[in-house]
């Protein structure tokens, strides 16, 4: 994804300023949507359910972990920051399916997906979503 689909681009103070299970709730949406296009470009011919299927093995809170670990020595020491804040936040949902320290991580990386795009750093959150889930762009 090189477009953005919305305007609005916040400053990262501002960004920062956000609770961080808030950039986490945008960062959730942000990966949701990159794996579908991905996976919706790759294979057009897959019914929708399939492609569900697909995109839930990749944005499941394990799988983000996963992704997580991988990605974390590659983030800038302000990405770390946001990770770490989202990670360590107290929470009151429970985690579903996973770990509660699957989740934690989860978390983190949707912050930091949330982080990245309001603050207008498409390219980055391109590579590093490459990355953490596996998927490279530009390969369908």
């Amino acid at each position: 994804m090189t477009d953005r689909l919305s305007s609005q681009v916040i400053s990262p103070e501002r960004a920062r300023g956000l609770d961080p299970l808030v950039l986490a709730y945008v960062g959730d949406g942000v990966e949701t949507l990159w794996v579908r296009t991905h996976f919706a470009l790759e294979a057009p011919t897959d019914s929708a359910g399939k492609l569900h299927r697909k995109t839930v093995g990749v944005v499941s809170a394990e799988a983000q972990a996963k992704g997580a670990d991988a990605i974390l020595d590659l983030l800038s020491e302000e990405e770390r920051d946001v990770y770490r804040q989202a990670r360590n936040h107290k929470t009151k949902s429970g985690a579903k399916n996973a770990t509660v320290g699957d989740y934690h991580k989860a978390t983190g990386l949707e912050a930091v997906w949330g982080y990245l795009y309001l603050t207008g750093r498409q390219e980055r959150l391109d590579e590093l979503l490459a990355l953490a889930t596996g998927l490279t762009e530009g390969k369908v």
